[in-house]
């Protein structure tokens, strides 16, 4: 089986679409470090107790090096009108992730200061419960520490076949 069959065959999945965020740690003791967000469709809810996500991390991609440091992380779970934000987090040799976040309007998690999408359906603060490197992948689970429904209203972003898609 060839790279190309098996993601075209995984491509008739449909999945939903969540921006993981994290801060790095400050340089100094004076400073807040940089906000890094990605893009991911291969995020699952894996227990209710204790409460418990996965997402599944390209190995030494920013997020996996960052998360490898920093146990405390979010996820928000993208609307079908937040296209945008998820081209623009997936974007390869993109710029800073401070100015992709500029004008993005978001909030910062109670409990793991990273940056929560506004209007998001949901989101999710979490802290690395365990690391499993997965052939090229690392799959990071993560405890909820918290999780909110800040827009009820809406519908998901989804992809499937390569493109982001609506429900309906």
């Amino acid at each position: 089986m060839s790279n190309d069959e098996f993601r075209g065959a995984l491509a008739q999945l449909a999945a939903g679409v969540v921006l993981v965020t994290a801060q790095e740690p400050p340089l100094d003791e004076h400073g807040r470090g940089e906000d890094v967000g990605m893009t991911a469709t291969a995020f699952m809810s894996v227990s209710l107790d204790p409460p418990l996500v996965v997402v599944s991390l390209r190995n030494d991609s920013r997020m996996d090096d960052l998360l490898a440091e920093q146990p405390l992380w979010a996820v928000s779970v993208l609307s079908e009108s937040q296209r945008h934000i998820a081209g623009r987090f997936a974007m390869k040799g993109r710029i800073s992730d401070r100015l992709l976040f500029e004008d993005i309007p978001h909030v910062r998690g109670e409990v793991t200061g990273a940056p929560l999408a506004e209007g998001a359906l949901a989101t999710l603060e979490c802290r690395t419960d365990q690391r499993i490197v997965a052939g090229d992948h690392t799959l990071v689970i993560g405890r909820v520490l918290g999780a909110q429904l800040p827009s009820g209203d809406g519908s998901p972003l989804t992809y499937f076949r390569g493109r982001y898609r609506q429900l309906g």
